[in-house]
């Protein structure tokens, strides 16, 4: 029991009368912490001052910035090749939490400070302009348009398809961007990301304002037409672009190009096959400008050996169909012609040899052999897996026949199709990407796409070439480096014309996983022009 006792009035007054005078600085103040008011605020890095970061905006040009957090785990290194290293980093400065959208209730309790968690800007991308109230007071709506930038900021433009049919692998693209962000820029680096709706027209307006913004070097966009509509702006404000498309005719002149170039792919896998005692090749492509580039790639590589390229067969690639294409390659009527003439004869002579030979070609289809040894097959996805189920249909026998492929092999499921076990494709080294896989599905719950590395290592090459200790240097002489740069997709580098050169690996299509035959190179000989 807790009891009271008299006291003089003058007593009791001293007490209230100080608690009074809290009560009335504490409505008034707008300097008390966060959590006093009612914000939910994620914790501060240890020994360090929480600094709130502008919340990202809404619209394009909208500013990421390396923020210190100490509870972010690191991330493998990206460094180059014999030359400038890439150190890895730990992001810089607290982030706070967004706004909350409706004001605080008139008593605000304090609320508990959330887990730690790796820092995401995808939730603002699409928000609208936030407004709230504190102590029944309007605050601004936060700005649409990047803060002033001060004379050590630098300023890196992200363009990427975040609406629009390639949407889902534009944001998981800014992901992987803003897990290299965190992993090697320093707090003077900022990225602005700008949505290109997928077209080039959203993609000239998103360049337009990153130039605005005062960028100084912009990542992506994304397709090849998009980069083309970029270029022009680009080089008249003398902006290098690094784009993420393998089309290497739209490089040059301040743009490079990042993508996996299908030319470097194909060579490889049949220089490879060349060694493996195989002479004699063929090709069953689609019809358009990616599958002329293979051919073209098959036929220069072919010659340069001393080897023959036999048959080329086109497929038109929006077909539903291939069945014509591949009898077509097969040469299937007249070999099975040949096989039931044969079977005509012998069953005439009716002799004891002839029936022997005659119960040999009951297991045949056809008669007589394929004019090459290995056939290329560049494409991926559903059409590949159509056109492979098509091939021991026709007798193009998987056993005699080896299969090859290019990068586009290098997505899971493919070994599901009989006919691809054991074939053989040029792609990127897997062990540094599959740890980056690991990294991103920990963050973001899902498996990344197969191009999102391109984003990733291009924004840690960007961070990197911005710490310079003269200030950052997005020169040509710089991005062109000979010794190249390390990533996760191995070692690659960008050679005067604009283009990315890689080291790849040839691997082999198993069931579940692909083996590595023949690995990637892990420096660069001279350099390429």
């Amino acid at each position: 029991m807790i009891g009271f006792s008299a006291r003089p009035a003058a007593v009791f007054a001293v007490p209230w009368l100080a608690a009074a005078i809290l009560l009335s600085a504490g409505c008034q103040s707008r300097q008390l912490s966060n959590w006093m008011q009612g914000d939910d605020v994620k914790p501060a890095a240890a020994e360090a001052p929480v600094t709130a970061a502008p919340e990202p905006s809404p619209y394009p040009g909208s500013a990421l910035s390396a923020q210190t957090v100490s509870n972010v785990p690191p991330i493998q290194t990206f460094p180059p090749i014999a030359g400038p290293r890439l150190p890895a980093v730990s992001a810089q400065n607290a982030i706070t939490a967004p706004v909350p959208t409706a004001p605080p209730p008139a008593d605000p309790v304090p609320s508990a400070a959330p887990e730690p968690q790796w820092p995401s800007f995808a939730p603002y991308l699409t928000r609208p302009t936030l407004t709230t109230t504190i102590d029944a007071e309007p605050v601004q709506p936060v700005s649409s348009v990047p803060p002033p930038a001060t004379s050590d900021t630098v300023r890196v433009a992200l363009l990427l398809p975040l609406s629009g049919g390639n949407a889902r692998l534009g944001q998981a693209m800014l992901d992987a961007a803003q897990m290299a962000l965190f992993a090697f820029a320093d707090s003077r680096f900022e990225l602005l990301p700008h949505d290109t709706r997928g077209s080039p027209d959203g993609a000239m307006t998103a360049a337009t304002m990153a130039i605005g913004d005062g960028a100084q070097i912009i990542l992506g966009p994304l397709l090849a037409t998009s980069v083309q509509a970029v270029a022009p702006l680009a080089q008249a404000a003398n902006v290098p672009v690094i784009g993420f498309s393998n089309d290497r005719t739209i490089a040059g002149n301040g743009i490079y190009t990042m993508g996996f170039l299908p030319m470097a792919q194909v060579e490889r896998v049949v220089s490879y096959a060349f060694s493996r005692g195989v002479s004699r090749f063929a090709a069953l492509v689609p019809d358009n400008s990616y599958g002329e580039t293979t051919v073209t790639a098959l036929q220069q590589t072919a010659a340069r050996l001393g080897a023959v390229v036999t048959r080329v067969q086109f497929y038109d690639p929006y077909a539903q169909d291939f069945t014509e294409s591949v009898r077509i390659l097969a040469d299937y009527d007249e070999r099975r012609g040949a096989l039931i003439a044969q079977r005509k004869e012998l069953a005439e002579r009716d002799d004891e040899i002839s029936r022997q030979a005659l119960r040999r070609l009951e297991k045949l289809q056809t008669l007589g052999d394929l004019p090459f040894e290995a056939l290329l097959l560049p494409d991926g996805g559903e059409r590949l897996l159509s056109v492979a189920a098509l091939l021991p249909f026709f007798d193009i026998d998987p056993a005699k026949v080896r299969m090859l492929g290019t990068s586009q092999w290098d997505v899971p499921g493919l070994g599901s199709e009989p006919a691809l076990i054991g074939g053989w494709f040029a792609a990127p080294p897997p062990k540094a990407r599959k740890d980056f896989e690991a990294k991103f599905k920990g963050m973001y719950g899902k498996r990344p796409p197969r191009l999102v590395t391109l984003a990733y290592d291009a924004t840690a090459l960007a961070a990197m070439m911005a710490r310079t200790g003269s200030g950052p240097d997005f020169s040509p002489g710089a991005l062109t480096n000979p010794s190249g740069f390390w990533g996760r997709d191995g070692i690659f580098r960008f050679v005067s014309a604009g283009i990315a050169e890689r080291g790849l690996a040839v691997m082999q299509m198993d069931r579940r996983n692909a083996q590595v035959l023949s690995p990637a190179p892990e420096a660069f000989q001279a350099a390429s022009n």
